[in-house]
């Protein structure tokens, strides 16, 4: 079925009817005959139903990041076994990191049409956003027969994160994970300079100080994008706050809830007095040199300096840190420290399915086809190991239950990979050998002590507060930002004071009510 591109351009309001997409028969397993229909399978027995594989479709492929030198030789692999299997290609476009917060809510306002991209509620135009406007396809009546193996895989709670008005729209990871935010130091420096081990605020100024002194490097070296790593480290530090509420876009200054149990006690920070004193802090740091005084027109993050020499400390979630190590320690030659903002005050949350989810655009002419293809890459090992390893003996090896690059490897020939957190599955996972084990280890005892995440299953419908979201983060981009920094020409006090009337005016108030009267119909899952 054909859709009309422009519809999505039309302010991403008119919704496509998607029932039609499901085709006509039940289907419990697909595989494929002759490359033109596949046969349905329930355990040993064999269904009668088929569903027509005739026409060959290319899908298009959104993923963030760029494309490594050895992709298209692997995505050739990839397309080899979907010809044959559901007699389907892959095409894969790129969004390059620095581009995401333009590009990748102009995919979905543009019409352009499209198959699969990544979803997420922290993504620049949020999952719920792009799910309640219509901008990707309802495919609950579409897994029965598309994808039976991977619904049947994926837990009830975990499919009930997905949902927006009790409707599926996206699929969820399967890999287990753990994200909280933390800082990043350099082992050497910090015996160099004779420093203990960073587990507290203190002691991440003991550190940067230490860095100052010695005058080598600026202790957090990045640009505007550091904002938001200081405003998590606030909330996640700061009493038993919860960040993240869903509402407004994690990649501006978001919402916070008073805690995991108080859920639905929803408030912006910018209105409490640990903000001004947060903000006093953060120019106290500006002050000192903590990060560069041009922070604002920068174009290198804090880890981008901190991989060439020239940062000292840089501000990222866990996952992005262990997997770091091979680069650490093949760039700098050093050994790193992570100092974790929520563990002291026991606010790490497990990771919710839909945080990476994998969602089909309503532009798509085969959204059937592209449901079959994310089961095949979630659900059978041979094509999950090329997606998310390559080639094996040219990407990758696998040795002692480790996948490691092959003897002869050549980055500049053989390196690639993909982008694909959202079509990760536990029971096909391979530690690289380039990750910190540690990474495993912090898994394992946050398993034991984490909190769930109150929101898993709470899709936030923004259509009553689009025009206040807008001007909110108008305000963010021209005011917050700058007071995270510690950029402001006001005293900190007295731009925490216009930052708050700005806010108001903007309709912050009427965005947090609505949030409000939404969880008020709202049962967390497991209560």
């Amino acid at each position: 079925m054909k859709k009309t591109k422009r519809m999505i351009a039309l302010g991403l309001a008119m919704l496509l009817s998607v029932g039609t997409l499901a085709g006509c028969s039940n289907t419990s397993k697909n595989e494929p005959t002759s490359g033109t229909t596949a046969t349905t399978a329930a355990g040993n027995e064999t269904a009668a139903s088929e569903i027509d594989l005739s026409e060959e479709v290319n899908l298009v492929y959104y993923l963030w990041g760029g494309e490594g030198v050895a992709n298209k030789e692997i995505l050739a692999e990839i397309n080899k076994k979907l010809k044959a299997d559901i007699n389907a290609t892959i095409e894969i476009k790129y969004i390059d990191w620095g581009d995401l917060g333009t590009k990748y809510p102009l995919l979905f306002a543009s019409g352009e049409q499209f198959d699969l991209t990544h979803a997420s509620p922290n993504a620049p135009i949020t999952y719920n956003t792009i799910a309640s406007q219509g901008a990707i396809v309802d495919i609950t009546d579409m897994l029965d027969q598309y994808a039976p193996t991977l619904k049947a895989e994926i837990p009830e709670s975990v499919w009930e994160s997905t949902k927006v008005n009790g409707r599926i729209f996206g699929i969820p990871t399967l890999y287990s994970e753990f994200t909280p935010y933390g800082f990043v130091t350099r082992r050497d420096l910090r015996e160099k300079y004779g420093v203990e081990e960073v587990t507290s605020i203190e002691g991440m100024e003991k550190y940067m100080d230490a860095v100052l002194a010695a005058g080598e490097m600026v202790p957090m070296n990045g640009s505007a994008s550091l904002a938001m790593d200081l405003y998590r480290m606030f909330l996640n530090t700061t009493s038993t706050w919860i960040d993240e509420v869903p509402g407004i876009s994690t990649a501006e200054p978001f919402l916070a809830a008073t805690s995991a149990e108080a859920y639905d006690d929803v408030f912006h920070p910018a209105f409490t007095d640990e903000f001004v004193e947060f903000a006093k802090k953060m120019r106290e740091w500006a002050d000192k040199g903590y990060w560069t005084a041009d922070v604002l027109a920068s174009q290198q993050s804090a880890k981008d300096n901190f991989f060439n020499g020239l940062s000292a400390a840089y501000i990222t979630h866990m996952a992005d840190w262990s997997g770091q190590y091979g680069t650490t320690n093949k760039k700098l030659g050093v050994e790193t420290d992570f100092y974790t903002f929520a563990e002291a005050s026991g606010k790490i949350k497990r990771k919710m399915g839909v945080e990476n989810a994998t969602a089909i655009s309503i532009t798509s002419e085969n959204p059937e086809r592209a449901l079959m293809a994310i089961e095949k890459f979630m659900t059978d090992e041979s094509y999950y190991r090329l997606i998310q390893y390559g080639i094996e003996g040219k990407q990758y090896e696998v040795v002692d239950g480790v996948a490691k690059q092959p003897e002869g490897f050549d980055a500049a020939v053989d390196g690639g990979g993909f982008s694909v957190w959202s079509l990760r599955n536990d029971k096909f996972n391979i530690p690289y050998a380039s990750e910190d084990p540690r990474r495993y280890e912090l898994n394992e005892k946050w398993n034991e002590t984490a909190i769930d995440n109150p929101y898993v299953g709470f899709s936030f419908d923004p259509s009553n507060v689009t025009t206040e979201i807008a001007a909110i983060s108008n305000v963010n981009s021209q005011l917050g930002i700058q007071i995270l920094l510690g950029k402001t020409t006001q005293s900190p006090e007295d731009a925490v004071a216009e930052y708050r009337k700005q806010l108001e005016q903007a309709g912050i108030n009427k965005v947090i009510e609505e949030v409000k009267a939404q969880l008020a119909n709202f049962t967390p899952v497991g209560q």
